[in-house]
């Protein structure tokens, strides 16, 4: 059976000729009415700076938890999201058990002067001493894929017939977050509950993720057209990419914000399960 998110490659849109600008913004349009997710190479983002920070990231993770516990926040907050604290599957409305990960959560912290704006939206970013380079490394990191992003609204744009700077005339201050995410082992964290995911079903609600997996892992799921949840594909090169509930309502639904989730451990053998 032929994955549901496709891979398209970004090249012909940076060349900039017409045709292949033309090509890229069709095959996203389809991508995004039909699945709601897709796989992007050709991005520019060097390689050796998506291995340089995770592997930074790596080590704040394997720090005692005395040590992480000093970074210790809540969710929203710049730092370490320590195990129990999110639970996604609340996002819908539904009660889940806690989230089975850690996460670094850092983000846009260019503030506006309003007080109230910033301290939730804006928050400096906080990086640990431990790890001698993982700020300037995150930042960068953060910083090219800002630059991404903006490129997939400006794509997004011309998939819909529009001009081409329709979305990003209004991300000139974006609100952005940036999350590292750990999935501990299993015989570290124990055998699953019921209901209990590494990352639980939900939809994104901003306008575009952006993910970069790690090759060998494995449990994205993505739930089908069909209303069954599939295994999401991987390509070392690429990005997974996805779009969230406010760019789908601002297309009039005509693109998907689709349901995803992260499996505690990947299967052995594929099975179909509902995800209506």
């Amino acid at each position: 059976m032929p994955s549901s998110v496709p891979l398209v490659d970004l090249s012909p849109w940076f060349a900039g000729t017409s045709e292949g600008r033309a090509e890229v913004a069709g095959r996203i349009d389809q991508a995004l009415r039909e699945s709601g997710f897709l796989l992007v190479t050709g991005h520019g983002v060097p390689d050796e700076l998506r291995h340089r920070t995770r592997e930074l990231a790596r080590e704040f993770f394997a720090l005692p938890e005395d040590v992480k516990q000093r970074y210790a926040v809540t969710v929203g907050g710049r730092g370490w999201l320590p195990p129990g604290v999110e639970a996604n599957g609340y996002a819908e409305g539904t009660e889940t058990p806690p989230d089975l990960k850690e996460s670094y959560s850092a983000g846009a912290d260019t503030r506006t002067g309003v007080a109230e704006v910033d301290g939730f939206w804006f928050q400096p970013n906080v990086w640990p001493h431990e790890v001698p380079g993982l700020g300037e490394a995150a930042t960068e990191y953060m910083r090219r894929m800002r630059a991404l992003a903006d490129h997939l609204l400006e794509i997004f744009a011309a998939a819909l017939g529009l001009a081409q700077s329709h979305f990003t005339r209004h991300t000139g201050h974006p609100t952005y977050t940036f999350n590292i995410n750990w999935y501990p082992p299993m015989t570290h964290v124990g055998p699953p509950a019921p209901d209990q995911f590494r990352i639980g079903p939900h939809t994104d609600f901003g306008t575009v993720t952006v993910l970069d997996r790690q090759a060998g892992v494995g449990g994205l799921q993505v739930c089908t057209a069909d209303g069954e949840w599939a295994d999401a594909p991987f390509h070392p090169e690429a990005f997974t990419v996805n779009i969230g509930d406010l760019m789908a309502r601002w297309t009039g639904d005509r693109w998907r914000s689709t349901r995803h989730r992260v499996l505690p451990r990947p299967r052995r053998h594929p099975t179909k399960t509902s995800c209506r």
